[in-house]
């Protein structure tokens, strides 16, 4: 048996993950540094993403916690420039952050709608800018430099409750995932997108008996998804196994969409 197989090894690389201190987020830096990947995470709360970095750092691996509030315009050049100082090379950008403004067309505000794009949609696009020379130095033809963006099912489909800007933002971090994978093409750079359904986060409370009933309804394989199911679409687009994979939105929710 081959036990040299290297398809989905990713020891050695460095990685960005933004929001990576709770939720999605945490689930994909937790992987990623048991899988040997330097790994920096973001979060608001000084204490609480210098924690969690720790606390993955202590499992086995190196984990640093960088603060940054992607809601403000000039927060993506200020976290890129901390990773430059740090970093001459980024295998791997998450775009993990992510905002939520509930509340009906009638409720929604200006603020609210605005808080949702600019760190859904706008740091997501100018941190891939400003980290744009880390991203091509790590790049090779057999091996890219990835660029993962966090969407939703809610950006492929209208749900029965109004989210409108969260789902318009999650749409759009899909267009944008497509318009750049052709612009970075050239530069050897991926830029793909998994779109989770219902997983356990600050946003969805799996436990709750209407998430229960929902995922039991509409997603064929009838639970929710795990810290598993996010680690492992990650690490195959991050890998060997995902190099030749480009553009592509990656349903990551049981079937629900299929099934719609």
């Amino acid at each position: 048996m081959d036990t040299s197989d290297t398809l989905f090894a990713l020891a050695g690389k460095i990685a960005l993950v933004t929001g990576g201190g709770r939720g999605i987020g945490a689930m994909i830096a937790g992987g990623l540094v048991r899988r040997g990947v330097k790994t920096y995470i973001t979060g608001r709360d000084l204490g609480q993403v210098t924690a969690f970095a720790q606390q993955l750092a202590d499992s086995g691996g190196e984990c640093i916690g960088l603060v940054a509030e992607l809601s403000e315009a000039g927060s993506p050049a200020a976290l890129a420039a901390q990773i430059a100082e740090r970093e001459d090379r980024l295998h791997i950008l998450v775009n993990n952050a992510g905002a939520n403004a509930a509340g009906s067309l009638a409720e929604m505000t200006v603020s609210d709608w605005d808080l949702v794009m600019d760190v859904n949609v706008r740091a997501a696009f100018f941190l891939a800018q400003h980290l744009l020379p880390q991203l091509k130095a790590a790049a090779r033809d057999e091996d890219p430099a990835r660029i993962i963006n966090v969407g939703s099912i809610g950006g492929l489909h209208i749900p029965n409750w109004e989210a409108h800007a969260y789902n318009t933002s999650k749409a759009a971090i899909h267009h944008l995932t497509r318009s750049l994978c052709k612009a970075l093409g050239k530069d050897r750079v991926t830029v793909n997108a998994i779109a989770p359904g219902p997983f356990p986060s600050g946003l969805t409370d799996t436990r709750s008996e209407r998430v229960r009933a929902s995922v039991a309804t509409f997603v064929p394989l009838g639970r929710a998804g795990t810290a598993e199911d996010a680690e492992g679409a990650v690490v195959f687009l991050a890998s060997r196994a995902g190099a030749y994979v480009n553009g592509a939105i990656l349903p990551l929710d049981g079937g629900y969409i299929a099934a719609l």
